[in-house]
């Protein structure tokens, strides 16, 4: 089970044994998933603020996991052969990647981003370049606490929250790939910064 110093900051949600298989498999690489979401912090100015580029919460991601950890951003370049005719087929770049685990961040984008992510994550897997998918978001509890600050416009009712990935999950959308969900929640917001 995944274990965390923190757990009340986190809804984390484990299909085809995604946990076990970080954990058991790969160990490094849970440590620093692991250390990651025990420093994570959202500063409450981060949501209010405009946007433009990167948020800072994919940049304090990006600060834990590729700064601090040695992930890279990632893009696989495949090819689909057919009669002897080969297509470029290439990936989308993975946000996070680190010796076969791939880690998505969907903070605020359409909930189509949720497809595209676990398509890329069902390819790579069936071609034995990933062994699993982590996708952190924010939970559906956390998008409440954005209409409470009056800043819901910004985060509107079509872009990604928990509770649409984990019914794209159901619907069988990461095929065989195992994933493992994080549900940012409202306890990881700093209310006084």
């Amino acid at each position: 089970m995944f274990q965390l110093s923190a757990p009340q900051k986190f809804d984390i949600y484990s299909y085809k044994h995604a946990d076990v298989i970080l954990k058991n498999a790969f160990p490094n690489e849970w440590e620093d998933i692991n250390h990651m979401l025990e420093d994570f912090i959202i500063n409450k100015s981060w949501l209010i603020e405009g946007g433009g580029g990167k948020s800072k919460i994919a940049l304090a991601v990006d600060e834990q996991l590729i700064e601090k950890r040695g992930w890279i951003e990632k893009e696989f370049h495949t090819s689909v052969v057919s009669d002897g005719v080969s297509r470029k087929n290439p990936s989308h770049l993975i946000d996070c990647y680190k010796n076969r685990i791939a880690f998505e961040l969907e903070w605020n984008n359409k909930t189509e981003f949720y497809d595209r992510d676990l398509n890329n994550f069902r390819i790579l897997h069936n071609l034995d370049i990933i062994s699993l998918g982590i996708i952190m978001t924010r939970s559906t509890s956390l998008h409440a606490r954005l209409r409470e600050y009056g800043i819901i416009g910004k985060y509107g009712a079509s872009t990604t929250h928990g509770d649409k990935l984990l019914k794209k999950i159901a619907g069988d959308g990461s095929g065989g790939c195992p994933i493992l969900v994080i549900q940012i929640k409202s306890d990881c917001i700093d209310e006084s910064r």
